[in-house]
Parts: structure tokens; C-alpha cells; sequence
């Protein structure tokens, strides 16, 4: 009995002194991680165009002894750490693309940089963190090359380019990566990934099982009338009138037929075109928009109603019209026998109070992808100084974060992966 007492007081020595080694390789790595994002945040690139990034990120993996493929998905980069000890393979994602957006504040490594998107002069931004995700994951890899003897499989680290959507004609993303093999050789078992927010605190993590962030999809619905003098509008089909009948009928899905009780749903009309002259009743309307669903099967329903309602409120008023929908990204769904058992990986590092359940989001996230091929746990990464009352919100010129999260982030994915690896 005694021998025993003490075999596992001897296990929990050894423990507490790996812990506190690794605490002590994450402060001496906290102000190379911060100047690797302000790099990145100095020099963004659109997606499918991060020639830069995606090689600053290459050079760091190789020089820790890491497998680098690079290419994937145009400019993707996949890092493979194979560990001393056989065992499952863990997959760490971190996007790496900014957005069109020009910089609206005074801080030293402000973006400067300038282009032409879909033929409008923009600025280019980091606005939405991917600049942190890209550094806290380089930060991850060095920890964990440097500590390959306490890695029980392999750990394979993502980059990828066009989370915000490829260009028009350009297929990118996720669901590239995926097409082009990145969770295969070797089959990955499980992926984890963050995303910094700008409105909570630093030191706070926050997840979901299940649905965390909504499906989104990008319809069209194209409407044919019959062209008339506007001062005679019973000699043409208006489809204009048959649009706005469309959008309330569209409104109607949502307040009337949607359990909302369940998840949250959203419709929303972002556009209409139509028309040339005040006096002119035109030929046809166009309209676009998006459909954010929480619930597969909510998804499904909405979706078919939205087709059926344009198509027959459309053939009541005298004209036609087609719907289209493209799928953006799927449910971001955590699964959660995963959430349960890594939960406490992620009170190891913040403490249990600090780690918080959230409620679901209608943003979209293109992670969604890999978690339809293989179990994720995707989580939020608090970004916010404490007590901050000023919002930066994420895709606007404002957006800013707290750089002493970062650190959090690196610990996160770290525990993530050596207590999955190791249980």
C-alpha cells in the first residue's frame, strides 16, 4: 500500500514539474508570438493571394524540424509533428487571410497596404483576428517540437488561406484543403480551433456543444415581369412589387414557421436590382441575401420554403422566378463527447470560472468544414482588455485587440493537444 501511495505521489511530482516547465517556455515565447502578429497585422493579404504570410509561416515550421507542405489549397501550409511515441493524430487550424477593409487607428504596425477589390480601391486589414490565430499557432508548433518526448501520435498544424470566402471563379478554404487531402496522410482523429473575440475578456475561453456558430448561405432569387409604362401598370407584370411581396413572404418563414425556441434563424435581403428609368416599369428584379440556420433540420425547412415562396408568390402576382442558394459554410458543430472530455484541458488553463458557455451565433465559420469530415471543438479566445467599455468589432476599421491574450490561446491548443495525445 505504501509503495503505491507513493508511486502515485511520484506521478503527480513529475506532472507539476512538466507543468511548470512548460509554464516557463510559454513566458519566455509570450513577446515573439505578439511581434509575430504585428507582423502579420503590418502586412495582410487577401485570401488565395497570402504569398507572404503563408512563407513566414513555412521558414518558422522548418527551422523546428517540422514537415512543411506548402500550396495547399494555393496558399495553404500544412506542418506535420510526428511525436516519440505512436498514437492518434491531432489537427490544429489557424486561419490566415485578411479582409478588404482600410485601418482606422494610430498604432505602429497599422496596415498600410492598398488594393483593388472587385474594382473598388479598399485598404487591407486584419479585422477579424486572423492575424493572432496565425501567430498563436506558430507558437503552439515551437512549443510542442520542443517538447516531441512528451507527444503520445502526431500533430498536424493547418494554415489556411480564404476563411473569408475565395475571389469570384476561385475555389479556396476549408473546403479546398479538404478536397486536396490535408485530413488524410495521416488520417486526422480530431481537430481543435479558436477564434479571438474582440468583446470578451482576456483570460476567458468560451464554447458550445453543438451548434456554435450558423450555416450560411448565399441565395439568389432572379424575378420576370413584363415590361410597361409606369402610368399604365396593368399592361406589364411589376417585379419590383412581386419582389417586396418575396422579402415579406421570406420575413414571414422566420416570425411564422421557424421554431425559434429551438435555434436562431435569420434571413436577410442584401441587395436589390432592378430598373432604369422613375417611369419605367422593368422586365426583371434581382435580389441576393443571406440564410443563417443553427439546426439541420430548420435548415432544410427554411431553405425549401424560401424556393416554394418565390416561386409561387411570383406566379400569383403574373410573372416567374428562380431561387438559387450556395453554401457558404456548414453548422460550426461541436461535438460533444469531445467537448466533455477536453473541458477540463481548458480550466487547466484559465481556471474553472474562467471558462464560459456561450450561446449559439449567426456569424459563420468555414472550420465547420473539416468538423462535417472529423470530431472538433472549436472555441472562443477572449480578446478584450478587462473592464473595456469601447467596442472594436470584428470587420470594421476600428477592429483592435488585446495582446495579452495571445498567450492564452498558445496554452489552450497546447493542453488541447498533449492531454488528447496523452489520456
Amino acid at each position: 500500500m505504501k509503495k503505491l501511495v507513493l508511486i502515485f505521489l511520484l506521478a503527480g511530482f513529475y506532472a507539476a514539474q512538466a507543468q511548470s516547465d512548460l509554464e516557463q517556455q510559454f513566458l519566455a515565447l509570450e513577446s515573439e508570438v505578439i511581434e509575430w502578429r504585428r507582423d502579420f497585422h503590418e502586412h495582410p493579404e487577401l485570401s488565395n493571394r497570402e504569398f507572404r504570410t503563408a512563407e513566414k509561416i513555412a521558414e518558422h515550421l522548418k527551422s523546428l524540424g517540422i514537415e512543411v507542405k506548402i500550396g495547399i489549397a494555393h496558399t495553404g501550409v500544412v506542418g506535420l509533428l510526428k511525436g516519440d511515441l505512436p498514437g492518434k493524430v491531432v489537427a490544429l487550424r489557424a486561419d490566415i487571410d485578411a479582409l478588404p477593409v482600410t485601418e482606422r487607428n494610430n498604432l505602429p504596425f497599422k496596415s498600410k497596404v492598398e488594393t483593388e477589390f472587385l474594382g473598388t480601391k479598399t485598404g487591407v486589414m486584419h479585422a477579424c483576428g486572423h492575424d493572432a490565430h496565425t501567430a498563436i499557432l506558430m507558437g503552439v508548433a515551437e512549443i510542442l517540437a520542443n517538447n516531441k518526448d512528451k507527444i503520445k501520435g502526431t500533430v498536424k498544424f493547418i494554415f489556411q488561406p480564404a476563411e473569408e470566402g475565395a475571389p469570384p471563379g476561385e475555389e479556396g478554404g476549408a473546403a479546398l484543403m479538404i478536397k486536396e487531402g490535408v485530413l488524410e496522410n495521416p488520417k486526422v482523429d480530431v481537430i481543435f480551433g479558436l477564434h479571438i473575440k474582440s468583446t470578451v475578456p482576456v483570460g476567458t475561453l468560451r464554447y458550445k456543444p453543438e451548434g456554435m456558430m450558423a450555416a450560411v448561405e448565399r441565395f439568389e432569387v432572379h424575378v420576370k415581369g413584363k415590361q410597361a409604362h409606369g402610368s399604365r401598370p396593368w399592361m406589364g407584370v411589376d417585379p419590383i412589387y412581386i419582389s417586396a411581396k418575396i422579402i415579406d413572404g421570406f420575413q414571414s418563414i422566420i416570425s411564422r414557421e421557424a421554431n425559434l425556441t429551438e435555434e436562431a434563424a435569420v434571413i436577410t435581403v442584401g441587395k436589390i436590382t432592378s430598373g432604369v428609368r422613375f417611369n419605367i416599369i422593368p422586365e426583371s428584379a434581382e435580389m441576393i441575401g443571406t440564410v443563417r440556420t443553427l439546426n439541420p433540420k430548420m435548415k432544410e425547412m427554411i431553405v425549401n420554403r424560401m424556393r416554394e415562396m418565390s416561386e409561387t408568390i411570383a406566379k400569383a402576382y403574373g410573372g416567374e422566378a428562380t431561387f438559387k442558394i450556395q453554401n457558404n459554410t456548414a453548422i460550426t458543430y461541436n461535438d460533444p463527447d469531445l467537448v466533455n472530455q477536453m473541458l477540463p484541458s481548458l480550466k487547466k488553463v484559465v481556471g474553472d470560472n474562467q471558462v464560459e458557455l456561450m450561446k449559439a451565433t449567426t456569424g459563420g465559420e468555414d472550420f465547420s468544414f473539416f468538423q462535417e469530415k472529423v470530431p472538433g471543438f472549436y472555441f472562443q479566445l477572449g480578446g478584450m482588455t478587462p473592464g473595456n467599455t469601447t467596442q472594436f468589432a470584428h470587420h470594421t476599421p476600428d477592429f483592435r485587440i488585446d495582446e495579452d491574450g495571445l498567450i492564452y490561446g498558445v496554452k489552450a491548443l497546447t493542453q488541447l493537444t498533449l492531454d488528447y495525445l496523452n489520456q
